[in-house]
């Protein structure tokens, strides 16, 4: 394997670490009239939706912060282990993850916090935590494996003389 691969499995191995830390740590705390407050991870956001019947909210959370980055991990450690499988349909798949997983993790992310802030501005203070900081760095790292793998197959594409 050469050193770029074993650079770029170690970093997705390192984005696998931040991502499961990220998505059980706690992210934030909101408080209610100083005496009541509750700590949120994004593993309880979506166990809290469920149980709360927000069944539509519960699946676009849970799909586009949970179950397509581990989709997208399993791709990049597919093309960055030495056990490579080439293949048009992997290939697609990883340029399709990679046009629309931007959107994924870390934009739904954001636009709920912002929308929890915003309703709860007056009546309660939120206070970030270390989850949502590990969560933002295994999205950005994802994205930053993802772009350069990428990068290399168009390469090897164009050397080979297919595209």
């Amino acid at each position: 394997m050469p050193a770029q691969s074993r650079t770029l499995h170690f970093l997705v191995y390192l984005a696998t670490a931040l991502f499961v830390s990220g998505v059980f740590a706690p992210m934030m705390t909101i408080s209610q009239l100083i005496v009541v407050s509750t700590s949120f991870s994004v593993f309880s956001g979506v166990v809290e939706l469920f149980r709360n019947g927000q069944y539509l909210l519960f699946l676009i959370v849970t799909g586009f912060s949970i179950l397509v980055p581990i989709l997208k991990l399993w791709v990049l450690f597919r093309l960055t282990s030495k056990y490579v499988i080439s293949g048009a349909s992997l290939k697609r798949l990883l340029a399709l993850m990679h046009e629309y997983g931007r959107w994924a993790m870390l934009d739904v992310l954001v636009v709920a916090v912002l929308i929890v802030t915003v309703k709860l501005g007056t009546i309660a203070s939120i206070k970030i935590h270390y989850g949502l900081y590990l969560f933002g760095a295994a999205v950005l790292l994802i994205m930053l494996v993802t772009g350069r793998v990428m990068h290399l197959s168009e390469q090897g594409a164009n050397q080979t003389g297919h595209k």
